[in-house]
């Protein structure tokens, strides 16, 4: 009796034991890893709603108004002052000796913006010069040049202060981004800078005629100071 009672506790412990290493061979099962939430879709912009005619006659009107408030400011300016005298490089209709008509010489650039101007001679090569002189010279700021419809804003490559001893000075010189300003019949071509430590008596615009082809146009050149 006590034979087959130790010989059923063997045969149970066999048992535990084979269990318990079977269990210990058994390779751990890593835990499965969390999908990642699917990003969300990208929401589109609405597009910006169409502006009515009503709307579109308003953003024109307003347009045109702020280009009104501009020039009138310019045209104004108590610091500004017009050309007394001008001579260009080239006029139009002066090809071999002849006569041009007054409609394109410089003296037209003389005075304030009247609707006359001077037209260059060449659309396409070389450069062509405007040269004006004022009554007072002063500690300069800035040079406005009012060309007519935006004929030749483009091609402005230059501009030139003369001191009373009679030096050119460049005070600006490159390629003008300045674009035609389609509010209104003038473009307005501007250049500020440090006030000069000389006085300034002359302006001098130069005209790279290739860069913008067709004849170039000038009305008047305002120049400020004090």
């Amino acid at each position: 009796m006590i034979m087959k009672r130790q010989a059923t506790i063997a045969v149970l412990m066999s048992t535990l034991i084979l269990t318990a290493c079977h269990k210990k061979e058994q390779p751990e099962v890593a835990p499965a890893a969390t999908a990642p939430a699917p990003a969300a879709a990208p929401v589109a912009a609405a597009p910006a709603a169409e502006q009515t005619a009503e709307q579109q006659e308003m953003a024109k009107k307003q347009a045109l108004l702020d280009y009104g408030t501009m020039e009138d400011k310019y045209l104004n300016d108590p610091k500004g002052q017009w050309a007394t005298a001008a001579k260009a490089s080239s006029t139009f209709g002066d090809d071999n000796g002849k006569e041009p008509s007054e409609v394109n010489v410089a003296k037209n650039v003389v005075g304030a913006s009247d609707d006359r101007d001077w037209t260059n001679n060449n659309q396409d090569k070389g450069f062509d010069w405007l040269e004006l002189g004022y009554a007072k010279p002063v500690n300069a700021t800035e040079v406005r040049v009012i060309i007519p419809g935006g004929d030749g804003v483009e091609a402005v490559n230059k501009v030139e202060l003369q001191d009373t001893d009679g030096k050119w000075n460049t005070i600006w010189t490159g390629i003008s981004e300045v674009k035609q300003d389609r509010r209104g019949n003038r473009t307005w071509f501007v250049r500020s800078f440090e006030k000069t430590a000389y006085k300034v008596k002359g302006v001098k615009i130069t005209i790279a005629n290739n860069v913008q082809h067709g004849y170039k146009r000038i009305d008047a050149v305002q120049l400020i100071g004090e």
